[in-house]
């Protein structure tokens, strides 16, 4: 009782103190450490309708590490969840970020950005379209997009994968190209033959 309000008192006074530290401290629900970053469950179904919303929170520009409710969250059927960070709204002058989850089948539109760009994937294997060359490589990996290329991908593997993209851009311009080929040349009944609707 007594110890709880002290510590809620001293929390409350740490906020009104200053700005708020970064969080990377705090402590991980259990099951952060056996899969972290989940966005969506990989045993449920995957939802049939994409989304784009707005951070669940505003960024403060003292702040030194980013975290998932200040990112922009978005999902692309049928298995691409993740966060858009672009990187002039965090205090970055010539970088920016995109974090996925993206499930078994799973991938963005066939697209285009007027900046090189940079896949980094630590484990899982994916099938690629870079202009006209196809590819399939298995992490780790990084793949190089060069700039204004026509590219997309598909998570070819049985779990879920944890990509990384970079662009040395503080706000990279996306432009789509219509469906994923990839996905709409999957085998017909499977998950993946639904193409993913444009991305903003």
């Amino acid at each position: 009782g007594l110890a709880a309000l002290v510590v809620g008192v001293s929390a409350l006074q740490g906020c009104a103190s200053g700005p708020r530290q970064p969080r990377a401290q705090d402590p991980l629900p259990d099951t952060a450490m056996h899969r972290p970053f989940v966005l969506w469950p990989a045993e449920q179904p995957l939802p049939t309708e994409g989304y784009d919303r707005d951070p669940q929170v505003p960024f403060d520009p003292s702040d030194l590490v980013i975290q998932p409710d200040e990112m922009r969250p978005f999902y692309g059927p049928p298995g691409e969840f993740g966060y858009y960070i672009d990187g002039v709204n965090y205090g970055f002058k010539s970088l920016s970020f995109i974090l996925t989850e993206t499930h078994p089948g799973g991938g963005p539109d066939l697209h285009s950005h007027d900046t090189e760009e940079a896949h980094i994937l630590f484990g899982g294997k994916v099938a690629y379209l870079v202009g006209d060359k196809r590819f399939t490589v298995e992490g780790p990996y990084i793949t190089r997009v060069p700039a204004g290329v026509s590219h997309t991908f598909m998570n070819v593997g049985s779990k879920p994968i944890h990509l990384i993209a970079v662009f040395p851009d503080g706000r990279p311009v996306y432009r789509s190209l219509g469906p994923n080929p990839l996905i709409t040349a999957a085998a017909p009944g499977s998950p993946t033959t639904s193409p993913n609707p444009p991305e903003p």
